[in-house]
């Protein structure tokens, strides 16, 4: 009877994963079998392996290998000092709060602030720099990016720090390990799951990116995630806007389960 009771609450649950994770899925898949000309055909995936967008795929990959890197080495620091200091929930606080702001509100507010009129710019004029190109670089994304994602890389790092066993630092320091080899042997093994965790809530978003890619890089960044938008809301070529919506949940798939894998051999 108990396990009968618990398979009835499993239904809201899996009737709300049918609705909006598998069925989605499914009718992506559907419409990337059809051309501009609603005909069925598999040409959309010929097209993917052209230049034109292996490049495009190529690039994503750096910029969001490049956003999960920047993120890491930022907030690993982070959330090791987090762990030292008084009052961490409060600080940690302050870390999570801009990441219940409105995302759009946010980019607006940093071209407000790299733009060539802003407060950089003008405070670059002021110490006699002069006011520079700022906004629609490939800096700003990056950096833009980093500020938006690094909350979800120090949470997950923070976690794995604070559950680690202080006994073991003070062994491989009793047995004579410098600071740097009690890092490097310890501390950062036992913690690389919040860091594949830390690295998969970036990587995967980071991929497909582009709203922060539109507003803040302009037509400087094209990725997987500016070239969908244009297949769905530009060009009507709903087709191969879903072709590259395939290859992208196959691409966060792959990811989930490497780094699953990683863990649970681990």
């Amino acid at each position: 009877m108990q396990a009968k009771a618990r398979n009835i609450y499993l239904i809201p649950y899996m009737l709300w994963i049918i609705m909006f994770v598998i069925a989605p899925i499914v009718l992506i898949v559907y419409y990337s079998m059809y051309d501009i000309d609603g005909v069925w055909t598999l040409a959309n995936y010929k097209r993917f392996f052209t230049p034109v967008y292996l490049r495009m795929t190529l690039r994503s990959f750096w910029y969001a290998i490049l956003i999960t890197g920047v993120s890491l080495i930022v907030a690993y620091p982070t959330a090791y000092l987090l762990t030292k200091t008084a009052h961490k929930e409060l600080w940690l606080l302050l870390i999570i709060l801009p990441s219940w702001i409105n995302l759009l509100l946010k980019v607006y507010a940093f071209i407000g602030i790299l733009g060539l009129y802003g407060p950089i710019n003008s405070f670059l004029e002021l110490v006699g720099i002069g006011a520079k190109q700022i906004l629609f670089t490939d800096f700003s994304f990056i950096f833009v990016a980093v500020y938006i994602f690094i909350p979800y890389m120090i949470l997950p790092i923070f976690n794995a720090l604070e559950e680690l066993n202080p006994s073991l630092v003070a062994a491989a320091r009793d047995l004579g390990a410098s600071p740097w080899a009690t890092f490097r042997r310890v501390i950062f093994p036992l913690t690389m799951g919040g860091v594949k965790s830390g690295c998969r809530a970036v990587f995967i978003p980071a991929l497909s990116l582009f709203m922060i890619t539109r507003l803040i890089a302009g037509n400087r960044v094209i990725t997987l995630g500016t070239a969908i938008e244009q297949h769905f809301l530009v060009t009507q070529d709903w087709g191969m806007g879903s072709t590259l919506a395939v290859f992208l949940i196959i691409v966060m798939g792959l990811t989930m389960f490497v780094t699953e894998s990683g863990n649970r051999v681990r």
